[in-house]
């Protein structure tokens, strides 16, 4: 056997050597079975027979096939010859087949593609173009055969470049990648070239070609091993932009950059606002400042310039007098008509709330127990609506407004097509370990990083069968539930199994088999023969992801277990290059169904996501594991951000606690050491606190039962607030008792009605106007700030009800006990010493008036506070230019979060974004040639489709966001129908005869193609071909035999009515990676430029709606819509809540504008401040943002008021005095009262986990508190000391006269004292001379 076998194989060489290259001959012809030497091949491996002979002229039935397959080798019947036989052109027309179902696209491509493979099989001067190398030995019908297994084919370079470049940009719809890159093995798109691409076609390792076929490309000239006779074939191929000879059109411009048209690039980015090279917002800021600094200095010396003859004048007019608390002070002669009308409205206004309010507290002190008592029944009333509180936690409801675009894009996208699958991810490393070069026999030598190792790649298959494996009791199925009761499955959607879920990972391409990971095979290439094993297999696979075989001896299939395609930038990250197996990562991605809430599998899906957190969990806790990884489930957004919410409970307790303990130490007298226990206020403390809490309560309890849902952001932001402006309130209400002595003959209860009637009206102005604020800040879009601003504006409306009553009849109770000298906690023990009945200042009040107010109001501290604050709101105008928007998402989660790893990987390793589907509304025809043309991208379409428009996206993706250009399924059914592949097909046998015949059916029994071919190769289907095999193609299965099969790509990207009509379809593209707000809000503004501008131009087809749309949707849309519009929104918000401070401060002031004014003024700069001060400490502005700075205002409200009102209200003669007076009795009781009550508990606050709690409720409320302080115990002082009102003339006018009334009354009195003398005197006389002086002592 031996020996007959090395006489066979010398023979074959002699042959081999004899045989000739001759013009008109062929090298072999006709078929002669099966390659011997190849095992399982995707198609039958028909190899021709060796037959040197002259070309056949062929005719009839054969010439027909030849002109159908083969058409650049006709030259007319009778006059063409050929070097096959018809069996040879039908074989040859069933593997073009596979490759025309990718390339027919681009006709010129597939024209080329044909022309190769023509040339070689069928030309009529074959021998000159080929050279056999191999031939074996094969029985065909009992007959000894000599079949050609091997030969080489020499081309031109010329002819080879311009067949490939007419190929190479040729696209797959379904994946938005390059045909190229599965006709290329492991070079990819990229890295493919003619040379490799013949290569691989020739390679009969790859399961398509029957042979092995050695491409040799040539210079033209060069004949270097070259074999005489043998001429290099140097036919022309097709340009992509030419047409073809059988009348096909230009390739289109996605898949042939010379069809495109001249597109401008898309504008540069909008440069930074600079002046002559300077930043502009910098020199404004500048401008702003000298001018603000200029006005103001020229005001002074305005100022000091009149201030002389000012002086001069009044002095004329002056006299004295003495104020309330019998202090003489000079005061101008006023005289009834120098009264304006405003000043006289102030005063009524004034008179008549403190009146009222005096009224009302001397009612409410008189009956303490019964106001408690309805007091706490109301509340109970308002608080049982609790029962029905709904706490909004999904952040869709929370941030996006339910007639947003975004929200309202979402529910149409979820209504019409499932929504985005939920994802449950890990992503792995494997630091320190070495990698190896791998020395392959295919692909040379490869760099394996450490992390791409056999050892590893098992592991992560057994952590992948384990949570593949995951079971569980569900009480919503009620029985045993598995991943295959949740799981995206996309091609087997109805009844799924195990391996029909879509998991996305790197074993995958061994279809999840651990005999597929070990297999090894000796293979021999180009003479050299070496083992291959799974490396080779993971090169081919990573390179080649839709491939059904690999080029090794392995012949496995890189395709996963559940039938669809695993891309590289899905199963591995942290490469360059396109070097995926130099990985820094691998990726493990599990794909559940998105349910409804309301859908009982929700709960399920819920659940199998629990058992997956705790699989991993526990592999992370294993010592033995041998992965770094970050892993996340769907769920853990929302079960991270609840974790830190009831961990950070305790942090707003003690909080609440240490706010508590301060205003109970703070609020008492302590007039002698053995008095502490009276003098106390701990219970009216805890009364304060009790009542914030019962009005945050009311709150709550009254939106519950009207079913305004709740958030946390309420629960943590609104009871603070309430306790700022309460907290304040009280601190004023109670230091004012303490400051005032009883007058004679006054009861209690009436000296507390008289305390509150001089109170009532400021904490009135604060609450009145932060509670309308924050009702106007509700018209906000928002949600979140919507349902805060309704919440706050109730609890501050309630704050100040229960303040006018509970609080009042409290405080009546707790002064009859300090009044009893019992201690405050021990009712029954009293103390001996008597309370003095002196005014209690404290502390603060004399360090205000003595030190801090003069030294705050002299004249040379007075400008630099100008100056300084002048400064600071000009650079804060320049800062807030600057101020970063959005909310990176992991700012959401606690520190020590494992989300925060993940977002961590996810970034640095993740090569993709995130997809994006350009969704088409109802009112557009698909089904025409114009509808079809507007939106496809092959031969035939137009130029500026809605697919071509989204690849010009893809040309600038650092403008446009957009990575990978959008699948179509307008293209992939255009190419379904055609009848260059066997995709769409009809039965012409047996019971289904008419019906559609998938691909993988014998040819026998479907024999008639869907569609004819068209003479000018633009295929398009009539409206009745459309519908009729539309739902074929959605529901035809992608294989080997038709790889355009549309479902799991499109059975759920085209949703038709009852009619058939298309009512919505989507086109997935992809986004480059984006790592922040910032970047996925400009990806979501540029993908709406670019679908309304496709709107725009399909609007123009024939046909269209009018209001048809195409709109860009994401799962993050919801989320980023709000920061394209949050800066107008939150200047709406703000001026919203700012107007009514100033209306209502105008009101109560009676009608005095100027006070309003600077009211204002002052507010505007603590929000322009704040935003400025969150620029330099890194606070970015959104959402959660603005409440805090609608809180700002609020809170500003507090600091900025109250002194106003007692400025506007003092009748000290000059501003300066006034403003010394206001600062001193309002300063101190608004320091005391909103300073010192917030800075506790917000410092308690920067020991919370949540970083958002740390960030905007810690940072930010620092320094609007502080911000606040500032600006009202510094700059508004010193502003009213400069441009405060005049002193009011109506009150300068009462108080004239009371004083003239008591000085006619005094001078009466002694007229009337002087006649009583002078007639004691007279009577004396006439009874009998003068008393004596001890007389006149008793008498007197």
């Amino acid at each position: 056997m031996v020996r007959v076998a090395a006489l066979i194989t010398f023979l074959a060489c002699v042959v081999l050597s004899e045989a000739q290259h001759e013009p008109g001959y062929c090298a072999f012809y006709e078929e002669c079975g099966e390659n011997p030497s190849l095992g399982e091949t995707l198609i039958p491996p028909i190899v021709p027979c060796l037959n040197y002979s002259q070309a056949r002229p062929i005719s009839g039935d054969h010439y027909k096939k030849l002109q159908q397959v083969c058409p650049m080798l006709d030259q007319g019947e009778g006059n063409t010859f050929a070097c096959c036989s018809i069996k040879q052109l039908n074989s040859l027309e069933t593997s073009l087949t596979l490759s025309k179902a990718v390339l027919i696209r681009c006709p010129s491509c597939a024209d080329n593609f044909a022309h190769l493979h023509c040339i070689t099989t069928c030309s009529p001067n074959q021998s000159q173009i080929v050279k056999v190398t191999k031939v074996m030995n094969v029985t065909q019908m009992g007959q000894q055969k000599d079949a050609v297994v091997g030969y080489q084919a020499f081309l031109t370079t010329d002819f080879a470049d311009a067949s490939f470049q007419s190929c190479k940009n040729v696209r797959i719809p379904a994946t938005g990648g390059f045909a190229i890159a599965t006709m290329c093995g492991r070079y990819g798109a990229k890295l493919c070239t003619p040379q490799r691409w013949f290569d691989f076609q020739g390679d009969s390792s790859n399961g398509l070609a029957p042979l092995d076929i050695d491409f040799h490309l040539m210079k033209e000239g060069d004949t270097t091993g070259v074999p005489e006779g043998v001429i290099p074939y140097n036919g022309r191929a097709l340009r992509c932009n030419e047409t073809t000879p059988s009348g096909g059109e230009a390739c289109s411009c996605q898949d042939c950059e010379e069809s495109c048209p001249s597109v401008p690039p898309p504008d540069p980015p909008t440069p930074p606002f600079t002046v002559l090279g300077i930043d502009g917002y910098f020199l404004i800021f500048v401008i702003l400042l000298c001018l603000l600094v200029l006005a103001f200095l020229t005001y002074l010396a305005a100022c000091v310039r009149s201030r002389k003859g000012k002086d001069e004048e009044k002095g004329k007019r002056k006299k004295k007098s003495k104020d309330q608390n019998r202090n003489e002070i000079p005061q101008e002669v006023i005289h009834p008509s120098e009264v304006t009308c405003t000043d006289k409205n102030s005063l009524a206004a004034q008179a008549f709330l403190s009146s009222v309010f005096r009224v009302w507290g001397t009612t409410m002190a008189t009956y303490p127990l019964m106001v408690l008592l309805l007091s706490a029944v109301i509340v109970a009333v308002f608080a049982v609506g609790l029962k029905s509180i709904q706490l909004t936690t999904d952040p869709v409801e929370l941030w996006s407004a339910p007639n947003s675009r975004a929200r309202q894009e979402k529910e149409f996208h979820d209504a019409h097509f499932d929504p985005f699958f939920r994802t449950n991810q890990l992503i792995l490393t494997a630091p320190g370990r070495e990698g190896h070069i791998y020395d392959s026999l295919l692909f040379g030598q490869q760099n394996f990083s450490g992390l791409i190792s056999k050892d590893l790649i098992i592991e992560l298959l057994e952590l992948q069968t384990r949570i593949q494996q995951i079971e569980f009791w569900s009480e919503d199925l009620n029985r045993t539930a598995s991943l295959k009761d949740v799981c995206f499955a996309p091609l087997n959607p109805s009844n799924p199994s195990l391996t029909d879920c879509a998991v996305n990972s790197l074993p995958q391409y061994f279809q999840n088999s651990l005999d597929n990971i070990n297999a090894k095979v000796n293979m021999t290439e180009l003479g050299v023969t070496k083992e291959v094993d799974w490396r080779d297999h993971l090169i081919y696979c990573l390179n080649s992801p839709l491939s059904f075989q690999d080029i090794t001896d392995l012949g496995m299939s890189c395709m996963a277990d559940y039938g669809a395609p695993v891309f590289s930038f899905l199963a591995v990250g942290g490469y360059t290059n396109d070097d995926y197996t130099n990985a820094e990562a691998l990726i493990m991605t599990f794909s559940l169904n998105n349910y409804a809430r309301s859908n009982p599998k929700f709960n399920v899906a819920m659940q199998w996501e629990s058992e997956f957190l705790k699989i991993v969990q526990d592999y992370q806790k294993n010592p033995a594991a041998n992965f770094t990884f970050a892993y996340m489930a769907e769920r853990s957004l929302e079960d991270e951000i609840n974790r830190t919410t009831a961990e950070d409970i305790p942090i707003f307790m003690i909080s609440y606690a240490v706010i508590f303990v301060y205003i109970a130490v703070a609020l008492g007298e302590y007039s002698s050491c053995r008095r502490i226990l009276v003098d106390s206020k701990f219970l009216v403390g805890l009364g304060g606190i009790l009542v914030v809490g019962c009005s945050v309560l009311s709150s709550m309890g009254f939106y519950s039962w009207i079913g305004i849902p709740s958030s946390l952001v309420i629960l943590q932001v609104v009871p603070f607030l309430v306790l700022a402006v309460g907290a304040d309130n009280i601190f004023i209400f109670v230091l004012e008792y303490q400051r005032d002595v009883r007058r004679p003959g006054e009861k209690r209860e009436e000296q507390i009605g008289r305390v509150l009637g001089n109170v009532a009206p400021s904490m009135l102005l604060c609450s009145l106007s932060e509670s309308v604020c924050f009702f106007l800040g509700a018209l906000s879009t928002m949600p979140a700030v919507k349902s805060f601003a309704l919440y706050a504006a109730l609890a501050v409306i309630m704050d100040f009800v229960l303040q006018m009553t509970a609080f009042v009849a409290l405080m009546s109770l707790d002064a009859r006990r300090q009044d009893s000298n019992r201690c405050e906690l021990i009712c029954c023990v009293k103390v001996g010493k008597e309370r003095p009945n002196k005014p209690n200042e404290g502390i603060l009040l004399p360090f205000m008036r003595k030190f801090y107010a003069p030294v705050l109001l002299n004249s040379f501290t007075r400008v630099i506070v100008m100056l300084a604050f002048i400064f600071m709101l000009c650079a804060s105008l320049y800062l807030m230019f600057h101020v970063t928007v959005g909310l990176d998402q992991e700012l959401a989660m606690p520190k020590g979060s494992y989300m925060l790893d993940y977002f961590q990987y996810l970034y640095k390793y993740f090569e993709v974004g995130a997809p994006v589907y350009f969704v088409t509304k109802k009112g557009f025809n698909f089904t025409s040639v114009e509808g079809m043309n507007a939106v496809c991208s092959s031969v035939g379409c137009d130029q500026f489709s809605l697919t071509q428009k989204i690849q010009y996206a893809t040309n600038y993706p650092e403008r446009s966001y957009l990575g990978i250009p959008a699948n179509s399924w307008v293209d992939d059914f255009i190419d379904w129908l055609n009848p260059g592949s066997r995709c769409c097909r009809l039965y012409t046998l047996g019971p289904n005869t008419g019906n559609f015949c998938p691909a993988n059916e014998s040819t026998i029994l479907c024999g008639r193609r869907c569609m004819s071919t068209p003479s000018d190769g633009v295929l398009r289907p009539s409206v009745e071909q459309f519908n009729r095999f539309l739902s074929d193609f959605l529901n035809n299965r992608p294989d080997l035999q038709c790889s355009k099969g549309g479902l799991g790509a499109y059975d759920k990207a085209v949703v038709r009515d009852e009619s058939g009509e298309i009512i919505a379809s989507r086109f997935m593209a992809y986004h480059t990676p984006l790592t922040n707000s910032q970047e996925f809000t400009a990806a979501l503004q540029m993908a709406r430029e670019l679908a309304d501008n496709i709107t725009k131009g399909m609007r123009q087809i024939p046909g269209t709606s009018p209001d048809f749309e195409v709109f860009p949707y994401t799962v993050t849309n919801v989320f980023y819509e709000q920061y394209l519009t949050i800066v107008p929104e939150g200047f709406f918000s703000i001026s919203l809540c700012l107007l009514p401070t100033f209306v209502v401060c105008c009101l109560l002031l009676g009608l005095d504008l100027r006070s309003g004014l600077l009211n204002l003024l002052t507010i505007i700069m603590i929000v322009v401040d704040t935003v400025g001060v969150m620029t330099l400490w890194g606070i970015d502005y959104n959402a959660v943002a603005l409440i805090n700075l609608v809180t700002a205002v609020g809170i500003s409200v507090e600091f900025v008021s109250h002194m106003t009102r007692s400025f506007a209200l003092s009748i000290k003669p000059t501003r300066v005095e006034r403003a010394k007076e206001a600062t001193a009795n309002m300063g101190s009781a608004v320091f005391a009262g909103v300073a010192m009550t917030n800075l506790p508990g917000i410092i308690v606050l920067a020991f919370a986990k949540a970083q958002l709690i740390q960030i905007f409720f810690f940072r930010l409320n620092l320094v609007i508190t502080l911000l606040g302080l500032a600006h009202g115990l510094i700059f508004l002082p010193v502003l009213l000391s400069y441009f405060g009102p005049g002193v009011n003339k109506a009150v300068l006018l009462q108080e004239q006269l009371k004083a003239n009334s008591k000085a006619n009354d005094e001078l009466r009195m002694s007229q009337m004292n002087q006649v009583y003398d002078n007639l004691s005197y007279e009577e004396n006389e006439v009874k009998g001379g003068p008393r004596s002086p001890s007389d006149a002592r008793r008498s007197s």
